[in-house]
Parts: C-alpha cells; structure tokens; sequence
C-alpha cells in the first residue's frame, strides 16, 4: 500500500486479523520491509497483525529531500500508523529502525506498546561524520548504492549464512544495491546526527534490546548499556550472529520476539 504525502509517498504492508495487536516493524539502512519476511509467518500464526514499511527512498517508498532527522523517520511511522487507523503497537526495529524506536518512545509514548531494538545505537558514533561521509561521497560520486552493497552484506551476514542460503542473500544485497542513493544518504545524515542517549532514562514502556554477538558495529556492549538506561530494559543475544540476526537465525529471533510479546501482554494485565 501507498501513502502519499506532500514530499513523498510511503510504501507499507499491513497482514493479519483486524482484532490483533499490532507489531510495526522498520528496517535497517539500504534494506525494506522485506528484511521481515521471515518474522511474518511465526506472527501471522500467533494473531497478530503486522504492519511493515519502508524507509524514504527504500524500496517502494519516495525519498524526500534530504537531509532527514531520526524524529522526522519516526514520524513516518506514525503517519502510516494514523492512515491505517492503528491507535498502538508493539515495535521491531533493526539498526536505524532501532534509533526510531527511541524516538517513537521518546516522543510517542501513549502509541507503543513495547520496544524491541535491535543491533542499534543511542546517539551518533563519535566517528559518525568521518564514517557516514565517506560512504556518502562514494553514493554521490557513483549514484547508486550497489558500489557499497558487498561491503554492507560482509557486514550484515556471515559466510557461512550465505553458503546455506545463497538465494536469500542475494535476494537481500539485490534490495541493498536498489535502494536510492538519495534515501540512503538522508537516512545516514539523520544516522550521524542524533543522540538519545541522556533522555532514554524517561522511558517506561517495556524494551527488549537484542544484538548479534559478532556485530562488527553496533556491539553488544552498546546495547547492554541501551537496556541498562532504559527503566525497563532487558538484554538479549544472538550468538554466532552479525547485524542482522533475524534473518541469520530466524527460528530463534522469531522464539525471543514470541515469549518477548507474551511477556509484555502478562505484564499489562
């Protein structure tokens, strides 16, 4: 589905019975709502209602001129939530997605319902503008994103995950070198100028922050420190796994999220 905006148009998907709750899922840099396919049978099965979306300038959502604020990025998700008339949700996200999720929680907190934040950060890299800009400069001097999709994938997947599964992860780097080289630059200036940090202390709502043991860059020492700040946060990880541990072990992501809602729901009642 489309949602056209003034300066852009965002792409979501929303699956699943109309009485369930909702889990909204975003994605991490250079992916789509296709990151999520395989949490979408496991949540289907159990009720829930899904809703999935694309970042600006990723998959088939139209990017806006750039650069972009990680509010601005959360604030898309709340559009589309008032779109499809969903009030709260509980909320998944990856990377970027996770940086959303603070502020979601931070700005939004009568929308979620819990957090899951996964392989994130809570501020900037103190070499964000270094790391970012060199990134950046490649995308403007080549106009694609496909000159960085092989180094993207080393980081998000391990080979061995690739040598069992080469259709899926090619079916992923196509999406990364696919993204716009537009998006993907507003999405990393907003990456390399937020900080949460100070403020997350405030939050209330029930967070889960997960990571992949072998995260080359959002470590697992980062996100330990995120659900030790976070009023009522908790820790999780994936062994053996990189950035992106719900594709890399779906069964197990796909368990934690699971018991994670469960727990949430008793926790309401």
């Amino acid at each position: 589905m489309l949602l056209p905006l003034k300066d852009r148009t965002l792409c979501y998907d929303l699956a699943g019975p109309e009485t369930g709750e909702v889990v909204a899922f975003t994605h991490s840099l250079a992916a789509d709502l296709g990151l999520w396919a395989e949490q979408l049978p496991a949540l289907l099965n159990g009720g829930y209602r899904v809703l999935r979306s694309d970042l600006r300038g990723h998959g088939g959502s139209r990017a806006a001129p750039g650069p972009y604020t990680m509010d601005e990025l959360a604030d898309d998700l709340i559009a589309i939530a008032d779109a499809a008339g969903i009030e709260r949700f509980h909320f998944v996200g990856l990377s970027i997605g996770g940086a959303i999720g603070q502020s979601l929680a931070l700005r939004h907190p009568h929308r979620v319902r819990s957090l899951m934040l996964c392989d994130t950060q809570s501020e900037s890299f103190p070499d964000a503008a270094t790391h970012w800009g060199k990134r950046i400069a490649t995308l403007r001097e080549t106009g694609t994103v496909a000159a960085i999709a092989d180094d993207t994938m080393e980081r998000w997947l391990t080979p061995a995950y690739r040598a069992a599964h080469p259709l899926r992860w090619q079916q992923i780097r196509d999406t990364v070198a696919g993204c716009t080289a537009e998006g993907y630059i507003g999405c990393a200036q907003a990456l390399a100028d937020f900080h949460y940090t100070d403020r997350l202390g405030t939050v209330r709502i029930p967070a889960l922050v997960a990571c992949g043991s072998e995260d080359p860059r959002a470590t697992p020492e980062e996100s330990r420190r995120i659900a030790a700040l976070l009023a009522d946060g908790r820790y999780q990880e994936f062994t053996g796994a990189r950035h992106v541990p719900n594709v890399e072990q779906p069964d197990t992501f796909n368990r934690v999220l699971g018991d994670w809602l469960r727990h949430v729901r008793a926790q309401a009642r």
